[in-house]
């Protein structure tokens, strides 16, 4: 073919390269009024990806450019009907799609559109006293919601025995105490009679964004399985993101400018199933996980470093060789969250032996770090652990039965001070404390909240906490000593579990995650503002929030098991707070 028929034959395919285009309308109800708030969603069938924006006060929303495809247009706002359409965009004409919603009037239905944090309170005011409810909202709320048809029914005696041993394999361990009561408390809460007159007749919507929320836009990938558990995220500085699937050994990869999204199976080596922490119990039936990866974080060199809990080793992966590089973790149990230093090298938790562990990359320096415990019977707890997984595996015995034994410390949150200090966080003893990295000097301080989980320093050295069982988010001045506490907006007070937060140190506003309540959270420290971003996905479960370019928040959806979710598939999240820059949500087609 001669290079003038070859341009005869290209004109008319260019001419029908349609450019990204946006759509836009109103969401109203059937009398004409706008529905303030509405979340609207476009889901891409073929890229399994979802883009949502607000309803405005005058029920007007605009997504950014999206692909020409066929899409599934859904308008959602608790206290009306979801309203689905199929829509083909073929063109780059807005045009101006009115999506009607109508008033939902079961009030069983309207109990079931509100997010897990409304369900727990009715779980938690049938316990006896603060310390059982702490204890349930510690234990029973840290691998998933409240909030799908499998966690809020009723079982018999039996049923609930076989979940708390099920959870006791997974460490959420609950003393006999809580344990004998929580049957009949949650019995009582998930019952009809009790749900829909305090949920769906006495039915009260969560509020709507503000205008500040209402400018952005969110964006989900599907990524990984039913069962998967995507529990941490981190993004490249490529722009690239790459999330650890926990229950399957995989390392995932997604580059949101093109969809495009890549699996790596993690290294298991001669680690069995369930890792070191095998016994004669087997872990999950849904589970496949040898290594387990947990925590991951971007080196100064660009490679990715993965703690690998089940496994007891490090991973480095290198993005340009895809190559995986496994260290064997030979003192302590658990590597848990990590993170960097200036120096470059890693540190992170060892959650079961209740340590924390360096290695510097370059040289191949290796320290752990054993952490006070408060009581002889913590300390005997936390060196009883290697010989019970030894005993275990010829032994059957009882993890519940741990649940009346001292505590274990785990440390868990870790970052790095502005002055190279190392901070942690011990989820079960409420304190947090201080590694000096030079001399090894540790300084532990009691927290004046419970349960201080992933924790981040801000640019001028202020250390934020969020309070999982407690519900706050808390600021320390390591220079003056001081704690400074502010309960978190979720309504009604006290029902949310902030697994995490991060601080984005360029503005030094606090970001925080809605674990419970489908949310994203937003505290600027100078107003003392927070900002509430609802989340489009149902049982939307955040673990970690890291920064993207242009002011991007990212985090993913790891509810435990994943198929609670709805879509029954994990995601990576994307808040653009300012809305999505132009051509932000434009593939490249090949």
């Amino acid at each position: 073919m001669n290079r003038a028929l070859l341009l005869v034959c290209l004109v008319p395919l260019l001419a029908r390269a349609e450019p990204p285009a946006p759509l836009a309308g109103r969401v109203t109800d059937a009398a004409g009024r706008p529905v303030v708030g509405a979340l609207v969603t476009a889901r891409h069938l073929e890229l399994a990806r979802e883009t949502t924006v607000y309803a405005d006060g005058d029920g007007r929303w605009t997504t950014p450019p999206l692909e020409p495809g066929r899409y599934h247009l859904r308008a959602r706002r608790p206290g009306f009907r979801d309203r689905t359409e199929v829509v083909e965009l073929a063109d780059a004409t807005p045009g101006n799609k009115v999506l009607v919603l109508e008033r939902e009037t079961d009030p069983r239905e309207l109990a079931w559109q509100l997010p897990a944090n409304r369900w727990l309170a009715l779980a938690v005011a049938h316990l006896p006293d603060d310390a059982a409810r702490e204890e349930f909202l510690r234990q029973c709320t840290f691998c998933h919601q409240q909030g799908s048809w499998a966690t809020r029914v009723q079982r018999d005696p039996e049923e609930w025995r076989k979940i708390f041993a099920l959870m006791a394999r997974m460490g959420g361990i609950l003393s006999t105490r809580v344990r004998s009561g929580l049957p009949e408390a949650l019995n009582a809460a998930y019952a009809e009679a009790s749900y829909v007159p305090a949920l769906g007749e006495h039915f009260a919507p969560p509020p709507p964004p503000d205008a500040v929320a209402a400018r952005a836009v969110i964006t989900e990938w599907e990524v990984g399985g039913t069962g998967s558990m995507q529990h941490d995220i981190t993004v490249h500085p490529d722009g690239r993101v790459y999330s650890v699937d926990t229950t399957q050994d995989k390392l995932y990869r997604l580059d949101p400018r093109t969809g495009e999204r890549r699996t790596f199976d993690v290294p298991r080596g001669d680690s069995p199933l369930g890792g070191v922490f095998t016994v004669l119990q087997p872990i999950p039936a849904n589970a496949d996980a040898h290594v387990a990866p947990h925590s991951l974080q971007v080196a100064p060199d660009g490679s990715i470093w993965i703690t690998l809990c089940l496994g007891n080793k490090i991973a480095r992966f290198d993005p340009r060789t895809e190559r995986f590089e496994i260290f064997l973790q030979e003192d302590g149990l658990y590597p848990h969250t990590l993170r960097f230093d200036a120096r470059g090298r890693a540190w992170y938790t060892l959650a079961v032996s209740n340590q924390v562990a360096m290695i510097d990359p370059r040289s191949g320096e290796r320290r752990t770090y054993r952490l006070p415990a408060r009581t002889w019977g913590e300390t005997f707890a936390v060196r009883a652990v290697p010989w019970l997984l030894w005993l275990g595996r010829w032994v059957p015995f009882n993890p519940e039965g741990g649940g009346d034994a001292p505590q274990l410390p785990i440390p868990y949150g870790i970052d790095i001070a502005p002055d190279g200090g190392v901070w942690f966080s011990q989820l079960n003893a409420h304190r947090i404390g201080r590694l000096d990295p030079e001399t090894g000097d540790i300084r532990l301080i009691d927290t004046p909240f419970a349960a201080p989980r992933r924790l981040r320093f801000d640019s001028r050295g202020n250390l934020w906490i969020p309070g999982f069982s407690s519900s706050v988010l808390a600021r320390f001045d390591p220079r003056a000593g001081a704690f400074r506490t502010w309960d978190l907006p979720t309504e009604p007070r006290g029902t949310e579990t902030p697994y995490a937060l991060n601080v984005e140190r360029r503005t030094d506003t606090v970001w925080i995650c809605g674990t419970q309540s489908d949310t994203l959270i937003r505290f600027e420290p100078a107003s003392e503002r927070f900002t509430v971003y609802p989340l489009p996905t149902r049982v939307t479960y955040t673990r970690e929030i890291e920064f993207g370019p242009g002011g991007a928040v990212w985090t993913s959806n790891s509810n435990l098991p994943a198929w609670q979710i709805e879509g029954a598939l994990p995601k990576l999240i994307r808040l653009e707070p300012e809305g999505a820059a132009t051509g932000s949500a434009r593939l490249v087609r090949n």
